[in-house]
C-alpha cells in the first residue's frame, strides 16, 4: 500500500499480491507532470472488493502478467477495475437518450485511471447459451464459408442430382428454333406451383391481362366468369401465353411470346409439344428434367439464422422436440387408474378421468385395463387425439353438457407448453425428448441449400468436419475448382484460412464449425474469442484475459503464448491473469 500525500515509490516484492515490476517503480507523479504516461496505464487509489487503495502502473502495448494467490485481488484489479471502468467511459459516449435504455454503469471504487485504451474482456466462462451460437458463427469462418458457397457453389437438383443450369432469353429462343422447328408448341408461364385454393382472384387478375385460357393440373382450359377450383385439392396452375409452330421467319413473335412467357412466370416458363410432353426453360438456376427452379444463392440461404436458409422444420436448430408415446408411458403393464399415462397421474374424479371412461367403455375396457392389453390404435387416438372420441361420446349421450372436449394428450401438452405458465412449461419438459430432425438429419438448412456443392461438399459437410481435416481440405481446393470459381473465391479463401490458422495455433484443431459455443468447455470457449479477436485484426486495444492456460497441454499452452504474443506484436496490450509458469516468464 503506498501513502498517497507523499507518493513514495512502491517497495520491491509482494504488493497485495501483484509482484512488483521495474516500471511500477516508477513515480507517479512524475508521469502525471507530463514525462510519458501516454506508455503506459496508471491506475491510483484502487478499492474495488479487497483492494486496499493500491496504485499500480502496467505498460501498455506488452504482454503482462498478473499473479498471485488466491483472494489478493488479481480480477478484482483487471476486471473490476480496470475493465469495468473501459466499459463505463465506453458507455459515456453514448447519447443520454441511448443510455436511458442501457442503464448506467457503476464506477468502480478507484481515484483515478489514465491512459486507458478501449477494452475487452475474454474470460474464462462459456457466455453464449444462445443453441444458434457455433464455433463458425463466433469465428466468422462459417460466414465466410457462406459467401463463398453463395458466389461459387454450382448447384444441383435435389430431386434428380443432376446439375443445375440456367438460359438467357436468346438462348432459349435459339433452343426452340433449333430442336422443335416446324412443331407445334404451347408456351405456357406458371403461376401456381403444389398449392391449394380456389384462386377464383388469380384467374380473374390473369383475365384483366388478357389470356383467354389457363392450363390446370395438365389441362388446358378456358377462363370462365367465376371460375374456382377446389380449394382443399393441390393444383398446378400455368398461364396459356402462346400457340406457335416454330420457323425461323417467326423468330420475332416466337421472341415476343418468350420474353412474356419469362415476365409472367419470374424467370421460368413451360413448352407443351405435339405428344404433350413438357419441357422446362429458366433464367434462374433449374433442373431441365424435373423443372424445380432455385433462386439465385445469397449467402443468407446458407444461414440456419435465418428464414432464407434454415431447415423449416427444426427452424435452424437440427433437433426437434417430441413428446413421444415412451416419455408419456413408460410401463404398459400399469392401468391408466393406476398412473400409466405420466401427465394424467394416478385415478382422480375429474374431468379428463370420465371422459376416457366413457370412451373405452364402447370398446368393453375400463381404466383397470393394463395399456399392454388396450389395442394401439386405441392408444394413438387417446395420446394424439381424435374427432371420433368426441363423435362416439356424443352417440352415447353419457357426458353432461356442455363437456369439455378431448384433444388428445399430446396437443393438449403442446398447446400448454406454448402459453402455460413458466411452472407448467417446466413441468412438460419432462416429457419432451430431442431428436434430430427428421427434414434436414440436423444439417439445419433446407434442402435447396444443402444441394449447392464445392468438390462435391455441401457447406454442411464441411462444417461437420473437425478444423485439422477441414484446413486440408482447404489447403489446395483451387486445384478442384475451375478457374471462374478460384477468380471469385481468392481473397475469401484468404480470410477462412487465416481464421482455421488460428484455430489451430492454439490447440483447438478438435472442434468442429457446427459444434454449440454452449457445450465448450470456459477455457474453450475463451481462446475461441481470443481466435476471433486475433482475427478482427483491431490495434490499439487492451485485451483482458482470465486464466486462458487452464486445461491446456504444455503443447498447445506454448501455442497460446505465441497468440497472444501475435495480439501484442500488432499493436495491443494484452493483460493476463494468470498463475502458470511458462505464460510469467515469456510475459514482458
Amino acid at each position: 500500500m503506498k501513502n498517497k500525500k507523499t507518493a513514495p515509490q512502491p517497495p520491491k516484492g509482494e504488493l497485495n499480491g501483484f509482484q512488483d515490476t521495474e516500471l511500477t517503480q516508477t513515480n507517479p507523479n512524475s508521469l502525471l507532470a507530463g514525462e510519458g504516461w501516454d506508455g503506459v496505464l496508471e491506475i491510483f487509489g484502487a478499492r474495488e472488493h479487497n483492494l486496499k487503495n493500491i496504485d499500480v502502473i502496467i505498460p501498455r502495448n506488452k504482454l503482462v502478467v498478473i499473479t498471485g494467490i488466491s483472494g489478493s485481488g488479481k480480477s478484482s484489479l483487471a476486471f473490476d477495475t480496470i475493465y469495468a471502468e473501459g466499459q463505463r467511459r465506453y458507455m459515456e459516449s453514448f447519447s443520454a437518450y441511448a443510455r436511458s435504455f442501457l442503464g448506467n454503469m457503476e464506477r468502480p471504487d478507484v481515484d483515478k485511471i489514465n491512459g486507458l485504451s478501449p477494452v475487452i474482456s475474454i474470460e474464462q466462462k462459456t457466455t453464449s447459451r444462445n443453441p444458434r451460437s457455433t464455433v463458425g458463427t463466433t469465428t466468422e469462418i462459417y460466414d465466410f464459408m457462406r459467401l463463398l458457397f453463395a458466389r461459387a457453389g454450382e448447384a444441383y437438383s435435389y430431386i434428380t442430382g443432376a446439375k443445375m443450369v440456367k438460359q438467357s432469353q436468346d438462348q432459349i429462343i435459339n433452343l426452340l428454333l433449333e430442336n422443335f422447328s416446324g412443331q407445334k408448341l404451347i408456351l405456357l408461364a406458371p403461376a401456381i406451383k403444389a398449392r391449394k385454393g380456389h384462386y377464383r382472384e388469380l384467374f380473374v387478375e390473369i383475365a384483366k391481362k388478357g389470356y383467354a385460357k389457363v392450363r390446370v393440373d395438365g389441362e388446358i382450359q378456358d377462363i370462365k366468369p367465376k371460375m374456382q377450383l377446389d380449394r382443399y385439392v393441390i393444383h398446378d396452375i400455368e398461364i396459356v401465353i402462346d400457340r406457335i409452330v416454330v420457323k425461323d421467319e417467326d423468330r420475332f413473335r416466337i421472341s415476343q411470346s418468350v420474353a412474356k412467357s419469362l415476365q409472367e412466370g419470374k424467370g421460368l416458363m413451360l413448352i407443351q409439344d405435339e405428344a404433350n410432353t413438357i419441357q422446362y426453360f429458366s433464367q434462374n438456376l433449374m433442373d431441365p428434367v424435373s423443372g424445380i427452379a432455385y433462386d439465385e444463392p445469397a449467402p443468407n440461404n446458407f444461414s440456419f439464422n435465418s428464414p432464407y436458409g434454415w431447415c423449416e422444420t427444426c427452424q435452424g436448430l437440427g433437433v426437434i422436440e417430441e413428446i413421444t408415446e415412451d416419455s408419456l408411458i413408460p410401463d404398459k403393464s400399469l392401468s391408466i387408474s393406476r398412473g400409466a399415462i405420466l401427465p394424467l397421474g394416478e385415478y382422480r374424479d375429474i374431468w379428463i378421468f370420465n371422459y376416457l371412461k366413457n370412451y373405452l367403455k364402447g370398446f368393453q375396457i375400463n381404466l383397470t385395463t393394463p395399456l399392454k392389453n388396450i389395442p394401439q390404435d386405441l392408444i394413438d387416438v387417446l395420446l394424439f387425439g381424435s374427432v371420433e372420441i368426441n363423435a362416439k361420446l356424443r352417440e352415447a349421450e353419457k357426458l353432461p353438457k356442455p363437456y369439455p372436449s378431448f384433444e388428445g394428450i399430446v396437443p393438449f401438452l403442446k398447446k400448454q407448453q406454448e402459453w402455460g405458465s413458466e411452472k407448467t412449461k417446466a413441468w412438460i419438459e419432462d416429457f419432451i425428448t430431442i431428436k434430430t430432425c427428421p427434414e434436414c438429419d440436423g444439417a439445419r438448412l433446407k434442402k435447396e441449400s444443402l444441394h449447392f456443392k464445392l468438390d462435391e461438399k455441401n457447406i454442411s459437410e464441411l462444417a461437420r468436419m473437425d478444423i485439422s481435416g477441414l484446413w486440408l481440405w482447404f489447403e489446395n481446393l483451387e486445384e478442384r475448382l475451375s478457374d471462374r470459381q478460384n477468380q471469385i473465391a481468392k481473397e475469401v479463401l484468404k480470410e477462412i484460412r487465416k481464421r482455421m490458422g488460428f484455430l489451430l495455433n492454439i490447440g483447438l484443431d478438435y472442434l468442429t464449425l457446427n459444434r454449440s459455443m454452449r457445450t465448450l468447455s470456459g477455457g474453450e470457449a475463451q481462446r475461441i474469442r481470443l481466435a476471433t479477436q486475433i482475427g478482427t485484426q483491431l490495434v490499439g486495444v487492451l485485451y483482458i484475459l482470465d486464466e486462458p492456460s487452464i486445461g491446456l497441454h504444455q503443447r498447445d499452452n506454448v501455442k497460446l503464448i505465441r497468440a497472444l504474443q501475435d495480439l501484442r506484436d500488432i499493436g495491443n496490450s494484452v493483460l493476463v491473469v494468470e498463475h502458470d509458469k511458462d505464460m510469467m516468464l515469456e510475459a514482458d
